[in-house]
């Protein structure tokens, strides 16, 4: 059974990255399950750094973006909002070239927290970032008027 309370149109939700980091990166979310999402990011000069190996920082964003999609989707968007509080991050692979592959799945869904563990791997399903994601529930503001 989905835990989503949104809808889970992959063009619809690769249509909110455009303009954003998300979609400088080359990131794109791939597929959605019913307790899981993955998207995939090239491994390339926007996400190498300069010793030619995947970014630390590249791979957090990564996987800082899909547990946050995640964390948003199980919410009613009219009535709150997650938003990053903490993570962390260990890098167990070295990945130079490619695309590396991310799956979040909640680890605890509740009334004011949210905790992910997003999964990267390279193209041979090899391990290179395993990740833990925070995110705080918050009443959605509405936008004040300029």
């Amino acid at each position: 059974m989905a835990i989503w309370k949104q809808s889970v149109d992959l063009d619809r939700i690769n249509g909110w990255n455009v303009g954003s980091m998300v979609e400088h990166l080359g990131m794109r979310v791939t597929e959605v399950g019913d307790d899981w999402v993955r998207g995939t990011m090239p491994v390339d000069a926007r996400t190498r750094q300069p010793f030619g190996l995947l970014h630390g920082g590249a791979s957090v964003a990564l996987a800082e973006s899909l547990g946050s999609l995640g964390a948003n989707l199980v919410l009613e968007v009219d009535k709150e909002m997650a938003v990053g509080l903490d993570i962390n991050a260990n890098h167990v692979r070295a990945v130079t070239g490619g695309l590396v592959t991310g799956t979040a799945r909640p680890i605890h869904l509740g009334r004011s927290t949210q905790v992910w563990e997003i999964r990267i791997e390279d193209e041979q399903q090899q391990l290179t970032c395993i990740s833990r994601l925070t995110m705080a529930v918050v009443p959605r503001r509405s936008p004040k008027a300029v």
